[in-house]
């Protein structure tokens, strides 16, 4: 291998980018506007949930839990005495849920008794159907215990929950999306764009006038790597900073140890991008290819969105050949709990097993032959 030959070959490779208006755009742009995408658009929980409420007995009881409902930063509350209403305004989609309160409610909360409560909940989404089933019961509960405690100073619930949120005391969701999203981020720019890498270079015919030249097979793949791995970094340093100073999301770990774990993940990804690049010989081929060998396998197998534990076994199986998955613990790891290296080290093991792989795949590919 020669150096300054190696130096020129990356040089060219590094002007080639710069000049390329998709390059950077995929490089720099498309992080930041994913990050916001991800951040403020994706979540995992939901707020200002629409239910109807219908009450047979106007109440203090019955008034006081309603105005618990309406007072709670979850609920958008609907009222009326017309329960077929408000089941054709769940049917139009208008509402989540509906609260019927009877006749007894009243009465059975004078008594201390549980009082029975309807509620029919929108099923079409199961998530946000146990969201609305499982406020009401949170409210319902802390109504009841407000009221005994302005009856009896003295009442002490049988039991009491203190919760305590280790690493994410906020329950801040975006403090568990962000660093998911940088590994798919990571992942389209360092499959996506080396995956057009070699393909434009056939389509081009400029590959032929490389093969003529005397540059070696190790520096054709060095040459390659290295400026879109330069690329990567970068690319991971705007989104740590974005992750940081604009989404608030704590760093507890070490920056060197997560520049490592980014440097063996975007191996494996340039590798992967690469392979790609090199068996179609086509920019639109190989940019599908990469969509889906990397991208969605990433987003819907790596953890980032959909428990891993969930899944069936099989596809649990799955999940261990994307190195996604590995990546997206780390980084969740070190954002949220610190270098815990009984975690991060088999991660790093198995992103170094899955890179030497696909760098042997692409030197394997990569053949001095227009065959």
């Amino acid at each position: 291998m020669h150096n300054r030959r190696l130096y020129a070959f990356v040089w060219k490779e590094l002007l080639q980018i710069s000049r390329d208006p998709s390059s950077i755009l995929i490089a720099f742009v498309l992080p930041v506007l994913l990050l916001f995408i991800f951040g403020y658009g994706i979540s995992l929980d939901s707020k200002e949930l629409k239910i109807g409420v219908v009450c047979a007995s106007q109440d203090s009881a019955s008034n006081d839990f309603i105005s618990a409902l309406k007072g709670g930063r979850y609920f958008s509350v609907t009222e009326s005495s017309s329960l077929d209403l408000l089941e054709d305004q769940m049917v139009e989609g208008r509402l989540h849920g509906i609260l019927v309160l009877r006749e007894d409610f009243s009465r059975k909360i004078a008594q201390g008794e549980s009082p029975q409560i309807q509620l029919i909940a929108n099923g079409s989404n199961p998530q946000i159907g146990k969201f609305v089933e499982q406020y009401v019961q949170g409210t319902l509960q802390r109504w009841v215990l407000l009221r005994q405690e302005k009856k009896q100073a003295n009442v002490v619930p049988s039991v009491e929950i203190e919760p305590r949120f280790w690493y994410n005391n906020t329950t801040n969701r975006r403090y568990f999306l962000i660093p998911g999203s940088i590994a798919i981020i990571l992942t389209i720019v360092g499959t996506l764009l080396t995956a057009l890498v070699i393909a434009r270079e056939w389509e081009r015919g400029t590959m032929e006038a490389l093969f003529a030249s005397p540059i070696s097979r190790i520096e054709i793949l060095l040459g390659k790597v290295i400026p879109y791995y330069l690329l990567g970094i970068v690319s991971f340093t705007i989104c740590l900073a974005f992750a940081v100073l604009v989404f608030g999301v704590p760093f507890r770990g070490s920056l060197w140890v997560a520049y490592l774990v980014t440097s063996l993940f975007l191996l494996g990804a340039l590798g992967l991008g690469l392979t790609i690049s090199a068996a179609s010989k086509n920019q639109f081929l190989a940019s599908q290819a990469a969509i889906n060998a990397a991208f969605l396998p990433s987003f819907m197998l790596s953890g980032f969105i959909f428990e891993i534990k969930s899944m069936p076994h099989w596809i649990q199986m799955l999940t261990y050949v994307f190195p996604a998955r590995y990546y997206v613990r780390s980084l969740q790891t070190l954002f949220l709990t610190g270098d815990i290296w009984s975690i991060l080290i088999p991660q790093m093991v198995a992103l170094s097993i899955i890179a030497v792989l696909f760098m042997a795949a692409i030197n394997r590919k990569l053949k001095r032959s227009l065959d």
